[in-house]
């Protein structure tokens, strides 16, 4: 069966290995086993919305569903968090347990009032987190996560960010459960966490 791509706006200089050894990765079932633990996700410290610093430690006890994106993207990003809005309401109750995660792989653009409008438009459960560029580069280190600018034009405001499109569910101890592509169906996405969810109680 064919895979859908895991990959938006592709960059040339992205590097070859880099390209083939995250394929690699994501490609294998996504989940932990005793013999092959996965490394995903990791310590982090950003900055929510109101300004506050958050790290990892702040959601500790609550599902993630992590998203790397930027809130001029014209489209894996919107598709994304209207996927995980309707997640959210698909899980009913449920939601409470789970605290969806935008961060941007632009830091320079997107502070923190503009994630907040921008997550907000989708649904306010959802929470966008920004940095520094090194805070940035070190979260998506830690996630695997490539991103890039793109020149779209003489103007750099303008300009695009390649990116990997992956949503990423942690467990409530930091840990990674599963994966998604970014523009798995909503209800798709609240059945395999609330499967998640089941089977860790």
């Amino acid at each position: 069966m064919r895979r859908r791509p895991i990959f938006s706006h592709l960059g040339r200089a992205m590097p070859f290995g880099i390209a083939v050894a995250t394929v690699l990765v994501l490609s294998q079932p996504l989940v932990r086993g005793a013999n092959s633990p996965v490394t995903i996700g990791g310590p982090f410290t950003l900055t929510s919305p109101d300004g506050t610093t958050v790290t990892d430690q702040t959601y500790r006890g609550k599902w993630l569903l992590v998203y790397f994106g930027f809130t001029s993207c014209p489209d894996s990003c919107p598709t994304a968090l209207l996927e995980i809005a309707a997640a959210l309401e698909d899980l009913g109750p449920d939601a409470d347990k789970l605290q969806p995660l935008f961060i941007t792989v632009d830091p320079q653009r997107d502070t923190s009032a503009v994630m907040g409008n921008y997550t907000h438009s989708f649904d306010p459960r959802i929470v966008g987190l920004t940095g520094t560029p090194q805070q940035i580069a070190a979260v998506a280190q830690e996630y695997g996560v490539y991103y890039a600018p793109h020149k779209s034009g003489p103007d750099a405001k303008n300009d695009l960010m390649d990116h990997s499109t992956y949503l990423y569910l942690m467990d409530p101890e930091g840990k990674f459960a599963r994966g998604f592509d970014a523009n798995t169906p909503g209800d798709r996405i609240a059945e395999a966490v609330r499967g998640a969810m089941a089977k860790a109680r």
